[in-house]
């Protein structure tokens, strides 16, 4: 039932795409992810499409990059209309692994904060971080699994195979603020997420210890170019 659940989401998405998003740029984001992307700092997104658009390219990849406080998650709490990442301003700078998924060609990423915490143990059970939240959608395409894979397949070649770089962006992913026990609770309670909700298992089982999430390694979110140094992201060909 939870899966069935899950993947009427998913179908709810395409639809209104295929309804509303036919021949547009379509950018589909959570509400705790926020996109950064190359000269976000000095260029409009729209600037990024019309580009994409010049070089023929038809979806952008996003990592998703886990954001958490120093400290304990219930120690700022947050207040509505706050900029998360004021709170949420830490993050892993490595501490992932990435494979190919040979059914749908997408890279498959995985670890940061989730993995290295809540699945210490099976970090192949841990939250896939990869995403291309940005296309240029067509009645035809699709998304099968959130906007972590998409049909046709191509659409999730955002990588070069040769050894160069392609443009891509990261989505801070403000979830570790103090309401992320009672979120982790309610969903949970509902049991629609993927995999019979594990990974919402994981985070309750840990909970209880109130993990802190914030370790030595850990770096401070500054802008878009610190991320590219990292190795999070690139501007790739776009100058």
């Amino acid at each position: 039932a939870s899966y069935k659940r899950a993947r009427f989401g998913v179908d709810w998405l395409n639809w209104l795409q295929m309804k509303y998003a036919h021949g547009h740029w379509a950018l589909t984001v959570d509400p705790d992810e926020f996109l950064v992307y190359p000269f976000c700092d000095t260029r409009p997104l729209r600037a990024l499409t019309d580009w994409l658009d010049a070089s023929s390219i038809k979806s952008f990849s996003a990592m998703l990059l886990d954001m958490y406080p120093k400290g304990r998650l219930d120690e700022e709490p947050y207040q509505a209309g706050q900029n998360p990442i004021e709170i949420a301003s830490w993050f892993d700078s490595g501490n992932y692994t990435i494979s190919r998924n040979r059914r749908f060609g997408n890279l498959w990423i995985q670890g940061g904060p989730r993995a290295r915490v809540f699945f210490p143990d099976e970090p192949a059970k841990a939250p896939a971080l990869n995403k291309v939240p940005l296309v240029k959608w067509d009645r035809r395409y699709a998304y099968v699994s959130s906007t972590h894979t998409l049909l046709p397949r191509g659409l999730n070649q955002v990588y070069d195979e040769w050894g160069g770089e392609k443009a891509s962006g990261v989505l801070l992913h403000a979830k570790f603020l103090d309401t992320f026990g009672a979120k982790a609770a309610e969903e949970l309670q509902r049991n629609e997420h993927y995999a019979a909700s594990v990974e919402y298992k994981a985070y309750a089982a840990q909970l209880k210890d109130d993990p802190q999430l914030w370790c030595k390694w850990s770096e401070r979110y500054i802008n878009w170019r610190q991320l590219e140094i990292l190795g999070l992201m690139s501007k790739g060909n776009w100058a």
